[in-house]
């Protein structure tokens, strides 16, 4: 193609205005800019969302199952029927409810869980967040005292530590002669939950499945079912087929319902910071207009001459237009590598640090996606073709008669 081999010496020839090559340079800077920082931008968003996803789907299991008529029996029976549904990988019963937590005059609220130590892995995944001991303490007993996992949050607001007694007070209560009364319980401190956010630190507390039906009065009722999947973004599907297994009164509720604001937030506030970046990118292909349009204004003895050797309109056209590409994609490829370099640095060293009493991370998390990184690659690319569009039609419409007139 003597297009490409004349758009190359266009580029890599000594011009007699200098500043046009230093304009070159600017617009390769600009696309470079642009696509670095949408590359580090994109893959830090990333990887806040998968941090905070982890830790979301650590304390909350990715698909629920539960009883229009509230605490049922017969929870045996429901996790044989959908047990065998593919894409199921574990499940477990579970019990919540509000209660009061009291240690020697500190009050505070919290979420009760009750919860089958030995089934707990497959529907939570919980174990690397039971600091201080772990899941299995739930089923021991210290003499007359259960033991019970807390929020480090938690603990700190109510002045108590591992090993310490901690009294559980219930609103719901008994049911006596004289009326509904509070029922209250002792439950000793043996593991520490802290899954490094604080809204679940602050008001989360663990006790057995077997204590919290006793302490409740549920006799051998459950709250529901904690189900994990094998790909958690087909719960969408697995829970139609759990509602056609079990029916009525039985319905579902995914990891998506649970968070979808949350979820929605995040997705629009990568969506924004794309389009706002994306900005650097138009400015670079602005100096490739610019460029071109001055490269043109130079050439235009030399197009006139090409023009009465036989050059088409067309080739004039595509030779402006491959210079203009070949900035685009050099400041293209310069941007990724460029940015995937960062970001291996900041995932590699994690210079970047962040207050954690403030964030609930101490460095900034890296995720790098191939999708993302084609589609910068492809958008900066695009948009660096369109701008070479004008000044090469403009090129190509030079009349070689009027050109080299005065020559």
């Amino acid at each position: 193609m003597f297009e490409l081999f004349i758009s190359l010496r266009y580029l890599m020839a000594k011009r007699k205005q200098a500043f046009i090559s230093v304009i070159t340079v600017i617009s390769v800077l600009g696309v470079m800019v642009g696509v670095m920082a949408l590359v580090v931008v994109l893959s830090v968003m990333n990887g806040f969302r998968a941090d905070l996803m982890s830790k979301i789907l650590g304390v909350n299991s990715h698909l629920l199952v539960m009883n229009f008529e509230g605490t049922f029996r017969g929870y045996e029976e429901a996790a044989l029927k959908i047990r065998d549904i593919s894409g199921i990988v574990g499940l477990t019963p579970f019990i919540y409810s509000q209660v009061m937590v009291n240690n020697a005059g500190n009050v505070s609220g919290a979420i009760l869980r009750g919860v089958d130590a030995g089934s707990a892995a497959g529907g939570l995944n919980i174990e690397t967040m039971v600091k201080d001991g772990s899941i299995g303490c739930l089923e021991e007993t210290s003499g007359e005292v259960p033991g019970i996992i807390a929020g480090r949050e938690l603990l700190k607001r109510i002045g108590a530590e591992p090993g310490d007694e901690i009294t559980l007070l219930s609103p719901e209560g008994k049911l006596t002669p004289l009326g509904r009364t509070p029922n209250t319980k002792k439950f000793r401190v043996c593991a520490v939950f802290d899954s490094g956010m604080y809204e679940y630190d602050a008001s989360m507390v663990y006790i057995s499945l077997r204590n919290a039906q006793d302490f409740l009065g549920l006799e051998d009722r459950v709250t529901g079912l904690e189900l994990r999947v094998e790909n958690v973004y087909e719960t969408d599907r697995i829970a139609e087929n759990i509602r056609e297994a079990l029916g009525y009164p039985f319905w579902t509720k995914d990891w998506k319902d649970m968070n979808r604001s949350l979820f929605s937030a995040l997705k629009l506030e990568k969506i924004t910071m794309f389009v706002i970046l994306i900005m650097i990118v138009l400015v670079g292909a602005l100096n490739i207009i610019s460029t071109l349009v001055m490269v043109v204004m130079e050439k235009t003895r030399d197009v006139a001459i090409l023009r009465a050797m036989g050059a088409s309109s067309k080739s004039i056209m595509l030779v402006f237009m491959l210079q203009g590409l070949l900035v685009g994609i050099v400041g293209t490829m310069a941007g990724l590598a460029s940015g995937l370099g960062i970001c291996h640095m900041l995932a590699k060293y994690k210079f970047i640090s962040l207050p954690s009493d403030i964030y609930y991370i101490s460095t900034l998390p890296v995720r790098v996606e191939a999708g993302d990184i084609w589609f910068v690659a492809f958008s900066a690319v695009l948009i660096s073709f369109l701008a070479t569009l004008y000044p090469s039609w403009r090129a190509s419409r030079l009349n070689p008669v009027e050109a080299i007139r005065y020559e």
